[in-house]
């Protein structure tokens, strides 16, 4: 579907909270980056779920339950398809980005040996810092962080520089939430690969941005949160090449991992219920199933070029304004912008903002490292989703040279 085809206007009529006020104010969201809005057939799938179908998965044999776990497994067939997988098998429910990080570096990280290393970048969030940080010193382990540029860009001469024979896993972002750089994963893959290193992907800014095919990248592993996706809280997807998957110990122990329990003993499912202790979040995986749906409906590479085009018009009307600093300028740029206003604090703009119904986030990103980066430790941030105009960004635009105004007396 082409960008000329989407009626941006009849997509936002699935969003209910679009219709709302605040303070008075039309609705305007500019937060995307932190959580995305939620389409009616998202909100209707897991409703549904709950009035009418609902029952606990895999284990019962009456038609309840039975449903329940078709519609599961379905939801599971439905990320593969996303992900562009091999296989339903390669697919890890998890409660977020966060939780699927954390899997790989307490599970994929037993493999590990004392002196092996591992590489993350500046530009982190700290989902990607601190489970490293603890498996290094847990493990004895190296942890390596290649520095970004002035342009808010990963230094890829330090990165080659870094990758050794002792380099034994990669972790990085797709796109960095504090900036939007879009980072060359593909280049980078393929560099680790050389060194025989396994690369592990934070996905959340780009699941419901960029067409994403694990297979082509050849991502050893891809993690993304459901929420960034249109989708609800609480679930989310650790996809891992199978045979990586297959060598990787159970993390937690309860229902669903297990093949058989002995008091001395216990033997696993093989992945991905190896990694499900307990009763899934079958609502919020129906309604991860239902998210993708909507996307696929618009087509990822629409919803690029559209946010491309919000992304471009907001960045050059920021530009104009005066006492107005962007955060980094890479070549390639997601749908985020961090910005400082010189005099006036990220909190005080924000909160002005909002007495006019506009939505951004202000703070450091839960990325500390790339803030500091900047000389900073906090800015402003807008991020935009499929449902934002550029009469949205008139808007937030004139709200805020008016809040400047206002603030600066």
């Amino acid at each position: 579907m082409s960008v000329s085809v989407l009626d941006i206007y009849k997509i936002r009529k699935e969003f209910p909270v679009l219709t709302r006020k605040v303070n008075q104010c039309s609705l305007v969201y500019l937060d995307t980056a932190a959580s995305c809005q939620k389409p009616k057939m998202v909100l209707d799938a897991m409703q549904k779920f709950y009035q009418n179908e609902y029952a606990t998965v895999h284990r019962g044999v009456y038609e309840l339950s039975i449903e329940a776990t078709d519609n599961y497994q379905a939801a599971r067939d439905k990320v593969r398809q996303f992900l562009h997988a091999k296989s339903a098998q390669e697919i890890v429910f998890t409660k977020g980005t966060t939780d699927a990080l954390n899997l790989v570096a307490l599970s994929y990280g037993q493999l590990l040996e004392e002196g092996d290393e591992v590489i993350i970048t500046e530009g982190e969030h700290h989902a990607n810092i601190v489970p490293w940080q603890l498996l290094a010193q847990r493990s004895n382990l190296k942890l390596r962080v290649i520095p970004l540029t002035s342009t808010g860009e990963i230094n890829l001469l330090e990165y080659e520089k870094a990758l050794n024979a002792k380099t034994k896993l990669v972790s990085i972002a797709h796109i960095f939430n504090s900036i939007g750089t879009i980072n060359p994963i593909e280049s980078m893959i393929r560099s680790a690969h050389a060194w025989g290193a396994k690369v592990c992907i934070d996905g959340a800014q780009a699941i419901s941005h960029l067409p994403i095919d694990v297979q082509e990248l050849d991502a050893d592993f891809y993690a993304f949160s459901a929420h960034k996706a249109y989708g609800p809280t609480g679930v989310g997807v650790l996809y891992g090449k199978y045979e990586l998957l297959e060598k990787m110990p159970p993390i937690q122990g309860g229902g669903d991992m297990i093949q058989e329990v002995n008091f001395l003993h216990s033997t696993y499912q093989k992945p991905p219920l190896r990694f499900e202790a307990g009763t899934p979040p079958i609502a919020e995986v129906i309604g991860l199933g239902a998210a993708l749906e909507f996307i696929e409906k618009m087509g990822l590479s629409a919803i690029e070029a559209y946010e491309q085009r919000l992304t471009d018009y907001a960045f050059n009307k920021l530009l104009a304004i005066e006492g107005v600093k962007i955060l980094g300028t890479p070549r390639k740029r997601s749908s985020i912008i961090s910005f400082l206003v010189e005099g006036i604090h990220p909190l005080d703009l924000g909160t002005f903002l909002d007495l006019k119904g506009v939505a951004i986030r202000t703070g450091h990103h839960c990325a500390q490292l790339a803030m500091r980066k900047f000389q900073t430790e906090a800015s402003c941030r807008i991020s935009f989703g499929i449902y934002n105009t550029l009469e949205e960004v008139d808007l937030f635009i004139q709200v805020l040279k008016d809040t400047i105004s206002h603030l600066r007396g």
